[in-house]
């Protein structure tokens, strides 16, 4: 049980990447707050299954993008389970316009939640650390993205190439609290995000072309990353990105 006694709360867990990530640090040990951006059925399913994983936890309801809900959130769960040791930034939204198309409310809305989310969200979870003196692990699920240009999504881009820059900067300023801050940068996965995606053979077949395993990553795949980021095991890691690709950052080209 290697997140034994921790608890961890995981922002936009109700369903995708969030949710298997929310159910693999339960399987640990660690008590779980479902952070969605309501408390719908979604993210009950979701605890129930921290449940089923022999573990507990709560659904707290709020928009990442609101600087305000982000601190609210940290509180509420502070409040419920008495600490948090783990923050995982998952919540993540994606907008697909041209460049000369993208309006204002779109670009707010996707860098409101990408990175105003986890700037304020870790923000508020750091603060948390200091006062009962210190130790905790941030993962942020970036994207292959921080690194990949992504034409039709450059508000998507633009969030998680800050997102990369914000983890490094974080990472060294949150060192003396003991708190260790990684992004994984997870490439294409089965999730609802990429429904179009996986119901488009065409497309779908090219993406596989990019891909040197040949197949998509799993919500699962990202999840044993994060649990390795969140436990001891990677004490003396922090600043980094995890690739979780296999192997599309290497090997992309546009069709």
């Amino acid at each position: 049980m290697r997140l034994q006694g921790k608890v961890a709360l995981v922002t936009g867990s109700g369903q995708g990447i969030g949710r298997a990530i929310a159910v693999r640090l339960a399987g640990e040990g660690a008590r779980v707050v479902v952070e969605d951006r309501s408390d719908n059925t979604a993210a009950e399913e979701t605890l129930a299954r921290i449940r089923q994983a022999g573990s507990d936890g709560c659904v707290i309801g709020g928009d990442i993008g609101d600087a305000r809900v982000d601190a609210r959130v940290i509180a509420q769960a502070v409040e419920a389970m008495g600490r948090l040791d783990v923050l995982v930034n998952n919540a993540g939204i994606e907008k697909r316009a041209d460049f000369l198309d993208v309006t204002e409310a779109d670009f707010d809305a996707v860098l409101g939640v990408n990175l105003r989310g986890t700037f304020f969200t870790t923000q508020a979870f750091a603060r948390h650390v200091q006062d009962r003196g210190g130790g905790g692990a941030v993962v942020n699920i970036s994207s292959v993205h921080e690194e990949l240009p992504f034409p039709h999504f450059a508000s998507y881009v633009a969030s998680k190439g800050a997102m990369k820059m914000l983890m490094r900067n974080m990472s060294i300023e949150l060192a003396p609290l003991g708190i260790r801050v990684n992004n994984i940068a997870p490439g294409a996965v089965k999730t609802p995000i990429n429904a179009a995606l996986l119901s488009n053979g065409k497309a779908l077949d090219a993406l596989l072309g990019n891909i040197p395993l040949r197949r998509l990553g799993r919500p699962e795949d990202v999840a044993d990353a994060a649990l390795f980021l969140a436990s001891d095991e990677a004490a003396y890691v922090t600043g980094t990105t995890l690739f979780v690709d296999g192997g599309l950052l290497w090997n992309y080209a546009e069709q």
